[in-house]
This record gives structure tokens, C-alpha cells and sequence, in this order.
């Protein structure tokens, strides 16, 4: 692929542009607010125009009950010659493009399973989606070269591609994505009721639970509205849950009563299918191997460095656990501080070292030493010695 038109210049559209862009594609960028798609040609994701003539990839990047439109109204103009979407509900769309898309064979449909809990164009990063899953859904008529060209856009953007069906895509997000942002919400608006004193005791737990309730209201209203029967069903087992949970809160609250003992049964029982569940959780953990980079780290000798440095590396599943800290080396050497190294798989160290790096650390990406040679010497790869990402059939259409 040589060109791209990329329509709806949010987040997500923004990122997949810059991404594009910084491999050398020509980008066009259409929105319809004419300012968001000028704010992300400024950022370097692309041309703030209409391609005047049909583009290889259309990426569609707006939410779920918009994209049979968007796709049905490219198509009969001939924006592109095959076209992909972005958004977070997959069957609807599947089932708008085979009954009103003019030619739904050059349609596939597609999901990067990354985020951020801003929004809009300036938020918006090339790296968002290096070594994360991106699922593409063909349906029965997908083209191979539409499906082909999905795949070159997943490789350009260094994430994971991960083939499913729409309807097990869909059933799948509702437990693992769009319930979980229901309760965050439902947890927050609890704040807003809470006691005086609360502000001075939320905590980091807090903080997690609550994290994506700040979201786009409206666009996670049409993500709930076009996925509403896979999470009605999610949020019906969990009715059945609180519906056991409540009447042994009410046991244990009552001093002396005859059901204490079954009410906490209960609560253990639920505890341990939580804990069950958490360990099921494919990592962001990861497990050092022969052969892994580190990301080396110098930390200033200021109070609350490294605890800032913890959070931010937080937000790329790499916990404090999985770090070596140095009282001397490079940071000593420099004025006291210390040097942190973090062991992490390939596919995140190079994201890791340029997220810190944005974010004004000192970080590098040291090369990896394999122990491994048969006559007791060692092996070495640098900075770039990573693979290309794999497709992992999860499922077919």
C-alpha cells in the first residue's frame, strides 16, 4: 500500500494516520468537523483533504452505528479500493455493509485493542498500538485482497493481528471491555453521593476501578446501544451475583444472626471466583526469557521520582516487581539518582523506551545478551531486533 484516506480524525483515526505516515504512506484525512482533521494533518498524521483518486486503504474511524453510512456513502464514490473500520462492535457493522454496501467484498472489519482515556486528535500517539492485538472480523464475502491490505495496515502500525468472528468478537468485548467501563461509571457516580472526608482517603484502588469512566459519553453510548444484547447478558449474571451478595452483606451486618456463617460462605465464594478470574487474565506480566531487552531508566535524585517513574510505566503493564535498581552506574556517575532496568518482551521494549522518552525520561533500550552459544559464547541483538507480528487464528469467519 502507498495511500491511505483515514475518515474521522479522533484518537484512534489520528494515531492510525501518524503511524501510516511515519512508514512513508500518503494520508488523507477527512472528518466532519474540518478543524479536527487540520489539528491532526498538523500533528504530521496526513493531508487535510479529499485524495483525488481512489486510495488503497480507506480506514473508517468513527463509532459503530455510523460506519455502514460512512462505508456505504465511500464506496459509491469510490474513495478507496478496499476499506477497514475501527470500531469497538464489529457485528453491526458486518451486517450493515452486507445488506447496504454497495460492494462489501472490499470491507473488512477491524479493531485495535488499544486506548487511552483522553480523546481527540491531540492525544493521539504512532506507537498506540505497537504489540497489541488488533482483531480483524471477515465475513463470508471479504476479498483476499481486502483482507491482505488489513493486514499490511496491522504491520504498519507493529500491532498483532487476530482473526474472529463479529458475533464472538462482540460477546467476547462486552465482558472484557464494555461492562467493565459500565461499572467504572456506575462506581464513579457513586462519588458524586459519597461523604465529605472521601477526597482525602481515595486511593490507587479507586483510581483503577474508576479509570475509564471519563470517557466520551456519547460515543460509549453508541458502543453500549450497537453491542446492547451481549452486555444485557453480562449484566444479567452479574444481577444474579449482587443477588446473592446483598442478602449475606445483610447476614454479616446482623451481630448474633443464625446466618452469618452461610453469608460468609457466600462472600468467600464470590472473592475466590474473582481471584480465579484475575489469574486467567493474560498478563501484561511477563516473564523474563534468555534473550529479553531491558529498558534502562535514569532517575533524578529528587523525592517521588521513582514512585512517578512506577506510575508511568504502570500504564504500560510493566509493574515495579520486573525492575532492577542500580545505586550507581550511569546515575552515579551523573550526580547521585539511581539507574532502573526493566526486563520486558521484545514487542514492548522499543514502545516503553519512546513513551518514556515523550514523557521526558531518560530511557534506552539496551541490547539483549543470549547465553545460548554452544562453545560458551554469547549472542546479542540491537535496537531493532525484533519480529514482525504473527497472525493468531482465534477463529474464523
Amino acid at each position: 500500500m502507498r495511500t491511505m484516506a483515514v475518515i474521522g480524525t479522533g484518537l484512534i483515526g489520528t494515531s492510525v494516520a501518524l503511524a501510516a505516515s511515519r512508514r512513508g504512506m500518503t494520508v488523507f484525512l477527512m472528518d466532519r468537523d474540518p478543524a479536527t482533521a487540520r489539528t491532526a494533518a498538523a500533528l504530521g498524521a496526513g493531508r487535510a483533504t479529499t485524495p483525488g483518486e481512489p486510495v488503497d486503504l480507506a480506514v473508517i474511524a468513527v463509532p459503530p452505528s455510523h460506519v455502514g453510512a460512512v462505508l456505504g456513502e465511500s464506496q459509491t464514490r469510490g474513495l478507496a479500493r478496499s476499506y477497514t473500520d475501527v470500531a469497538s462492535v464489529k457485528a453491526e457493522p458486518e451486517r450493515a455493509a452486507l445488506s447496504g454496501a454497495p460492494d462489501p467484498a472490499r470491507y473488512i472489519g477491524g479493531h485495535p485493542l488499544a486506548g487511552r482515556e483522553r480523546s481527540g486528535p491531540l492525544a493521539a500517539r504512532a506507537e498506540l498500538f505497537q504489540g497489541r492485538n488488533w482483531v480483524l472480523t471477515p465475513s463470508r464475502l471479504t476479498s483476499d485482497e481486502a483482507f491482505n491490505r488489513a493486514l499490511e495496515l496491522v504491520a504498519l502500525c507493529e500491532a498483532v493481528p487476530v482473526v474472529m468472528r463479529s458475533q464472538d468478537h462482540d460477546a467476547a468485548l462486552a465482558v472484557t471491555s464494555h461492562v467493565p467501563h459500565l461499572m467504572a461509571s456506575l462506581m464513579a457516580a457513586r462519588l458524586r453521593e459519597g461523604p465529605a472526608e472521601l477526597s482525602r482517603v481515595a486511593g490507587q484502588g479507586l483510581r483503577d476501578a474508576t479509570r475509564t469512566a471519563g470517557g466520551d459519553s456519547r460515543l460509549w453510548g453508541d458502543i453500549v446501544r450497537s453491542n446492547a444484547p451481549a452486555i444485557a447478558g453480562v449484566l444479567k449474571d452479574l444481577h444474579t451475583d449482587l443477588s446473592r451478595l446483598v442478602p449475606a452483606l445483610d447476614a454479616l451486618a446482623r451481630p448474633g444472626g443464625v446466618d452469618r456463617d452461610h453469608g460468609m460462605r457466600t462472600l468467600v465464594d464470590l472473592l475466590d471466583r474473582g481471584a480465579s478470574g484475575v489469574a486467567g487474565i493474560p498478563g501484561p506480566r511477563h516473564r523474563a526469557a534468555p534473550g529479553d531487552p531491558r529498558v534502562r531508566v535514569v532517575v533524578p535524585d529528587r523525592p517521588g521520582e521513582l514512585a512517578r517513574l512506577l506510575a508511568d510505566v504502570a500504564e504500560l503493564g510493566v509493574v515495579g516487581e520486573d525492575a532492577v535498581v542500580d545505586t550507581g552506574g550511569e546515575a552515579g556517575r551523573t550526580g547521585g539518582g539511581l539507574t532502573v532496568r526493566f526486563t520486558v518482551s521484545p514487542t514492548l521494549a522499543d514502545r516503553m523506551t519512546a513513551e518514556l522518552g515523550a514523557a521526558g525520561w531518560d530511557a534506552v533500550r539496551e541490547r539483549a545478551v543470549r547465553p545460548t552459544g554452544p562453545m560458551g559464547t554469547t549472542e546479542s541483538t540491537g535496537p531493532m531486533g525484533t519480529t514482525g507480528p504473527t497472525v493468531l487464528p482465534v477463529g474464523t469467519s
